[in-house]
């Protein structure tokens, strides 16, 4: 980090390490040997992330996030099955024009952007409607930052003969997903969040008897889990040109989260920085839309002030010249901000974004709270 590089306090990317940075500043032959043993050592350390055992393999897709979440559906979901998604935010609505624009048959289960999805719920639709072979959840829908009951879920679509496919991109690395234990079918995440990567890759972790049996069902050539995998484990080798320096920094990267103690650890700092930050601005007056039960802490989001100097674009512009990036709301029912609590960030750096929040509200003319 420099003195004029700003904190990302967002979804994602995350802000990296210098460490990280720096492990692209080399070049890698994608066929070379030594890049097959990068690839090969990071698709093992992400299986021990995901608490997947023997019968589970990684295939990782070149692209962002929502290119691995197109990939797992269009492989997983066979043609003449249907999917359930469980939709409380942009991304469950995302995975679910996914699924038409591939031609996948799909039921959706919306709640407010607020409620997480009800399990009861879920059962009586899985029990209703038998020709459902695949469920898809977000762990963490970023639109709200609400967490979604995962293990209530997961036990009932397994005792039900259905298969969850988890979309993990914001808590994967951060918040424990024992996915062998819960009967998952699949998980999908990416590099450039909680494992503080960069962007440019996605994976899919996936059970190898389920690839074996999506051979050929994809709707895609270039997003095909299932061939990406029999290439790679025939090969060691990526069918098409992979991001090789993406994939150094994230090698570097999963260096530093085993260094801080793996998924405890780095979920541990990212719940103390969400403390630091909902405590500082709610001390503002500034109050969280999701009540603390349903609040992840990866990303909170915070209802606008109620004055009427208040408006987001300045605000924004003047915390970044602070040097802290926020994101806009995505809410349809509510003026909102997000911040995000991941990246190299720490309880200290929060609290200067909360004085730095105070000045701009300051400059801005927008009345709040003394900060005690």
């Amino acid at each position: 980090m420099t003195a004029r590089d700003p904190y990302l306090l967002t979804p994602g990317p995350a802000t990296t390490s210098p460490e990280t940075k720096a492990a692209m500043l080399r070049d890698w032959g994608s066929w070379d040997g030594d890049f097959k043993a990068i690839t090969a050592r990071v698709r093992a350390r992400l299986l021990a992330v995901a608490e997947a055992d023997d019968s589970y393999t990684c295939v990782p897709i070149q692209g962002s996030g929502t290119f691995a979440v197109e990939a797992a559906l269009g492989t997983l979901v066979p043609r003449t099955g249907r999917a359930l998604v469980l939709a409380n935010g942009a991304y469950g609505k995302r995975a679910a024009e996914t699924l038409a624009r591939i031609g996948r048959e799909y039921d959706l289960y919306t709640t407010d952007e607020s409620t997480p999805p009800d399990p009861v719920e879920v059962d009586r639709i899985l029990i209703s409607d038998p020709s459902i072979s695949h469920v898809l959840l977000v762990h963490c829908e970023t639109t709200s930052g609400i967490l979604n009951p995962l293990e209530p879920i997961a036990r009932i679509v397994s005792a039900r003969g259905r298969a969850l496919i988890l979309d993990a991109m914001s808590t994967f690395g951060a918040l424990p997903i024992p996915t062998a234990t819960l009967d998952l079918c699949a998980v999908i995440a990416s590099a450039n969040k909680c494992l503080e990567g960069v962007p440019g890759v996605g994976f899919v972790i996936a059970r190898k008897s389920d690839l074996k049996a999506a051979l050929g069902n994809a709707h895609s050539l270039s997003l095909d889990v299932a061939d990406q995998w029999a290439y790679m484990e025939k090969t060691g080798q990526w069918r098409y040109t992979p991001p090789t320096h993406v994939i150094a920094a994230l090698d570097t990267a999963l260096d530093q989260h085993a260094a801080e103690g793996g998924t405890p650890g780095r979920g541990a700092r990212y719940s103390a920085n969400h403390r630091a930050i909902v405590d500082g601005l709610r001390g503002l007056g500034i109050e969280p839309l999701i009540p603390d039960a349903l609040q992840s802490p990866i990303i909170v989001t915070f209802r606008c002030p109620d004055d009427p100097n208040f408006a987001f674009q300045p605000f924004y512009d003047r915390l970044k010249a602070e040097g802290f990036i926020i994101y806009p709301g995505k809410m349809t029912a509510a003026e909102t901000f997000r911040i995000g609590c991941l990246g190299v960030l720490t309880p200290q750096i929060m609290g200067d974004v909360v004085s730095a929040v105070a000045r701009v509200l300051d400059d801005l003319g927008v009345a709040h709270r003394r900060a005690a």
